[in-house]
């Protein structure tokens, strides 16, 4: 039988109000031209490409070798959560088991549609860096194109970010690893962001998007498996009334 683990409470105002404040951050950084003074930054006019374009470290390890490894704790996570059914060292860890095998698959499948729908231009296809396209920011209309863009939100960076997972999967359990995951996920989602900005794969604004869907993915997550579940309490006894 499942041990009973009590929710902590969940503040609204740190959980829900730090994503409100940056969606509304957001929506304004589309009045300035942030995203892109920062991709010019990244930009070498001499050579005419983003100065990450084929890094090594960047493609191989930090795109491709992490992203690897994520999916492989994807993997582990199903299979774990299947084992839960029969190995009763993780019948404890069914609900946290199942709530990371979710987050994880929402954190990841949620971009590819997205990107389909909004049709953004990545920076290294614009005019402005070499390429061809017409920059429009996320909600300006798109100009006509032959080639419909796909970098919005940002896809990478959700490899990072969607180990928010693991904070709210421990955050009952184990609340000082759970912290330690929290800073994981936060560091993971930054450095993997910086780097296909340099490769000028995204601006700014798409990998910041990006992590407050993971966010809010792991969040609703948590509370749909784990945060409603209460301590089962043994029955009264009722006494017989002479």
């Amino acid at each position: 039988m499942q041990a009973s683990v009590r929710p902590r409470p969940i503040n609204p105002w740190l959980y829900l109000g730090i994503p409100f404040v940056t969606v509304v951050a957001l929506v304004l950084l589309e009045w300035t031209s942030l995203d892109m003074d920062l991709a010019e930054l990244f930009y070498d006019p001499l050579a005419g490409q983003f100065i990450g374009r084929h890094s090594y470290l960047l493609e191989t390890i930090l795109h491709d070798r992490v992203k690897q490894g994520v999916i492989v704790l994807g993997v582990l996570s199903i299979i774990a959560f299947a084992l839960s059914f029969l190995w009763q060292r993780l019948f404890s860890w069914r609900r946290e088991l199942g709530c990371l095998v979710l987050a994880l698959a929402l954190s990841t499948a949620f971009v590819t549609p997205l990107k389909q729908l909004t049709q953004v231009q990545c920076p290294w296809s614009l005019s402005q860096f070499g390429g061809k396209e017409t920059y429009s920011k996320l909600l300006e209309p798109r100009p006509a194109t032959d080639k419909p863009g796909l970098c919005w939100p940002g896809g990478h960076a959700a490899t990072g970010f969607c180990l928010f997972a693991l904070f709210f999967v421990l955050r009952d359990r184990k609340p000082r690893l759970a912290r330690a995951a929290l800073l994981l996920a936060f560091a993971a989602g930054s450095v993997l962001s910086v780097g296909r900005m340099m490769q000028g794969a995204h601006f700014l604004s798409h990998n910041v998007w990006t992590a407050v869907f993971c966010w809010l993915i792991g969040l609703g997550s948590y509370y749909l498996v784990l945060y409603r579940r209460r301590p089962v309490e043994a029955p009264a006894i009722q006494r017989n009334v002479a």
